[in-house]
């Protein structure tokens, strides 16, 4: 088990190299969208709808064992840090800031750093209650994200976005830096700069200058890093800051230094080929900049933040290939690039959606965009004109119609739940209607990926005639009693499933046990009779036990995500799933593990 661990850690690691490397990026800082979905929780209105707005690498199960640090796990940390692969390194040098004069009532609290407050949807001031600093960032750096749930993910990113004070033993710039590297391997591009900006300047340790590189590079945003260049410059030592420093000069109206740094970099020899043209071509970008840069991808077979970044800051596309080499969490930093065409952004769109990145909102607003482009014939106008059929049609059969043609348009299971999401708002104006039994499965489920959990309960009468899915999903996803739940009506359901959908009755027993749907008894005989071990006990099970007898709803969030480091739902322990979804209800986050439970059966 240690083995698989550290062999885990040291993978995450080292796949985020690449992307360490070099670092800068994207102008003009917009705030990301509402966290949770608009509706999560509320029926939305009556009234007809109106139109819409113009508008993998092979997954890894994790073990159900250990899931925490241990002695050897540090020791594989350690590897993986001597090679460079993570820029949250523990430094030699001190993390006290430079100084800088700055009046007592400008200055911010570093260890209360958070966009989200209570009133926005933020876990509260005690969220991550009295755990130990130090664990949670070891516990943050060894997250192999993105994780399997959706649902999971949009939790996780609240946490790490709430206003709470510093964990004990840890320094609040460095936990800031914590949080924003794991919401940037999340794909959270946005997020992580907003939690960077919360820190003052004078404020900075090593660590935090690292991530505001890597959040400046995600966001394609070179100028978000002049507040700290000089300073960073000092800190960090590297070529990639010298060449901020010569980008920052240049979006400053000072081509004359900017270039002189270009040059006197070539000429040492620190940077060269295409990272140091495109350093240049950004140069060539600001006020007066006089250096036209060509570009040319041909022999580079990496993709590294720095040239994502930077490509990105210069309106360039990165060659496909480029994209294969790494995570889907750059997909999503891909995704909400402003400099991006419409059409161009609808792939790597599906991704930020699957990843809890975009919201069903955003994501059908995306469509619009493609539909307003003027494009004609393309896959995504194709898709997004069937979209517009859908929120428009007056008829209901209209518009379930147009939802099927959506529904059945891809074969990857992955493009398919996309299309859910793609679907929910469009879903939830259709109403209950027995002419519609056969698709109440897939009405429910598209509902329930943006939240829209009061509305799909109201097809309870019609999911509890349909059985299937449909039941199965409002079992577990409605916030009251909206179907029948019973001993028998599972194991019913159990037996229409047949080979790898089996997974869905383990993931529907866990869930109900989870959330205390079932009565006792009846939960312990079908876990025992299907195979669900509610009662095995590991490392991770008591920590995430623990956390939520601790009333700890961030910490209980963070270790739900580390019990599901695999890109397959398939691959999560049922038993694993029956611990996330009673610890979040034990701390209050109900709908979120209702969400989570609908998504297991949705997906599995």
């Amino acid at each position: 088990m240690t083995s698989w661990r550290a062999s885990r850690v040291a993978a995450a690691l080292l796949a985020t190299a690449g992307l360490a490397a070099l670092a800068l990026p994207a102008l003009g800082q917009k705030a990301p969208e509402s966290i949770l979905p608009s509706g999560f929780g509320d029926p939305l209105p009556a009234p007809a709808p109106t139109p819409a707005p113009a508008a993998a690498p092979t997954p890894t199960a994790p073990t159900p064992a250990d899931l925490l640090p241990s002695s050897v796990q540090q020791a594989a940390d350690a590897e993986a840090l001597a090679n460079g692969a993570d820029p949250l390194a523990e430094e030699d040098e001190t993390n006290s800031a430079i100084a800088y004069d700055m009046p007592p009532e400008a200055q911010r609290n570093p260890a209360f750093v958070g966009p989200l407050g209570r009133g926005d949807g933020g876990f509260g001031p005690a969220a991550w209650g009295r755990a130990d600093g130090v664990f949670l960032a070891r516990l943050m750096r060894g997250t192999r994200a993105p994780v399997a749930s959706r649902w999971a993910s949009i939790t996780l990113r609240r946490a790490l976005l709430s206003r709470t004070p510093a964990p004990i033993g840890i320094d609040g710039a460095d936990w800031v830096a914590e949080r924003a590297w794991l919401l940037l391997r999340m794909g959270e591009a946005d997020p992580a700069r907003m939690l960077v900006a919360g820190i003052d300047s004078d404020k900075y340790t090593p660590k935090l200058y690292e991530i505001a590189m890597q959040a400046a590079l995600a966001n394609a945003d070179p100028a978000a890093l002049c507040p700290v260049v000089e300073p960073g410059t000092a800190y960090g030592k590297t070529v990639s800051w010298d060449l901020a420093r010569a980008m920052c000069a240049a979006l400053q109206a000072e081509p004359g230094p900017a270039g002189a740094i270009i040059d006197a970099t070539r000429r040492s020899g620190r940077a060269r080929g295409i990272d140091l043209l495109l350093a240049e071509k950004v140069v060539g970008a600001g006020v007066n900049g006089r250096r036209a840069v060509n570009i040319q991808w041909d022999g580079v077979n990496q993709l590294t933040a720095w040239r994502f970044g930077l490509a990105g800051a210069t309106g360039l596309a990165v060659p496909e290939p480029l994209m294969a080499s790494v995570g889907p969490h750059v997909r999503a930093w891909q995704a909400r690039l402003p400099m991006l065409e419409p059409a161009a952004r609808v792939g790597p769109a599906s991704w930020a959606a699957t990843l809890g990145v975009f919201s069903a909102a955003a994501y059908a607003d995306l469509y619009g965009a493609v539909l307003d482009s003027g494009d004609v014939g393309s896959a995504p106008v194709t898709v997004a004109e069937a979209l517009a059929r859908a929120a428009a049609a007056d008829e209901p059969q209209a518009r379930v119609a147009a939802l099927r043609d959506l529904w059945d348009g891809s074969g990857d299971p992955r493009e398919r739940f996309a299309r859910l999401i793609l679907t929910a708002r469009a879903a939830a104006f259709v109403a209950p209607d027995r002419a519609f039994e056969d698709d109440a499965g897939r009405l429910i489920a598209a509902m329930l990926t943006a939240g829209y959990d009061t509305t799909a309960a109201r097809w309870g009468e019609v999911a509890t005639r349909a059985g299937g899915d449909a039941w199965a999903l409002l079992a577990v996803g409605a916030p009251g009693q909206a179907v029948p739940v019973t001993a028998a009506r599972v194991r019913d359901y159990a037996g229409t499933l047949r080979g790898a959908e089996t997974a869905k009755a383990r993931f529907l027993i866990a869930a109900l046990a989870g959330l205390g749907r079932l009565p006792a008894s009846d939960a312990e005989t079908l876990a025992r009779d299907f195979d669900v071990p509610v009662g095995r006990q590991d490392n991770w099970t008591r920590a995430i036990d623990r956390a939520a007898r601790a009333r700890q709803p961030a910490t209980v969030a963070l270790l739900a995500a580390v019990g599901m480091q695999t890109r397959e739902w398939r691959a999560v322990p049922p038993a694993y799933l029956y611990h996330i979804v009673a610890a979040l209800n034990a701390v209050g986050r109900a709908p979120e593990a209702r969400m989570i439970a609908a998504e297991a059966i949705t997906r599995a």
